[in-house]
């Protein structure tokens, strides 16, 4: 290496993606290999079986028979993702997964790796724990006859004004509504149940019990007087 001269490092992979407009719209199952091995798709390795395949017209089958780099659609959820797995192949029976790449909306991303989720998390956690200790330290006040004490007085923050929300996309609301409609053909509602028949008032039955004549003791006749006998 010359003397001077600083060497440039590659681009971390996982914050790159990709994508063609041309392909988003028609992009199912059936084409998605041949999407991803566009040429300009910086994660498709041109060495790979697949190209071996491609140009010689021959099916992905023949992956099985080789040796060497491939890609293979490894989880398929149409219409919005689909999954591809970079591996290496030993036998017909070992292989050996390398990376895992995404696809989602027609974009393109690497899948990261159990090593790069945890330095993550863990600078994410120093930081955050750096700034606790930082912002506690800012509390802290001495005072020559006092000595050290704590100001706990949290001045007002002002208040952020809401961000509206970005309307969807016409793209986002004909996958949502293609969603929907599988998930419908999948799972029909089940049919209502025919509502009950109305329940008639039940018929009271009365008794009617005998009148009985009353006799009006205002209408009897006086009794009759007896002579007095001497």
């Amino acid at each position: 290496m010359m003397p001077g001269r600083v060497p440039i490092l590659p681009e971390n992979p996982l914050g790159l993606s990709w994508h063609d407009s041309n392909w988003i719209p028609i992009l199912n199952t059936s084409n998605v290999m041949e999407y991803f091995s566009e040429r300009s798709n910086p994660f498709y390795d041109r060495t790979c079986n697949n190209e071996i395949v491609k140009m010689q017209r021959l099916s992905l089958d023949q992956l099985n028979n080789m040796t060497g780099l491939e890609y293979i659609l490894l989880h398929v959820q149409e219409p919005i993702l689909y999954v591809i797995r970079k591996q290496h192949r030993h036998t017909v029976n070992h292989t050996i997964a390398l990376a895992d790449y995404y696809i989602i909306a027609g974009v393109i991303y690497q899948a990261p790796d159990l090593a790069s989720i945890l330095n993550s998390r863990l600078l994410s956690t120093i930081h955050h724990l750096q700034s606790a200790f930082e912002e506690s330290m800012s509390y802290s006040k001495y005072h020559p006859s006092k000595g050290y004490s704590w100001d706990l007085k949290v001045p007002d923050k002002p208040k952020k004004e809401t961000q509206r929300e970005e309307p969807s996309s016409l793209f986002q609301r004909q996958r949502v509504d293609m969603l929907l409609a599988e998930l419908t053909n999948k799972f029909p509602l089940p049919p209502l149940p025919p509502p009950p028949p109305a329940k008639q008032p039940a018929q009271q039955h009365i008794k009617q019990e005998p009148k009985l004549e009353k006799t009006n003791d205002c209408m009897k006749p006086p009794p009759e007087k007896k002579p007095r006998l001497s």
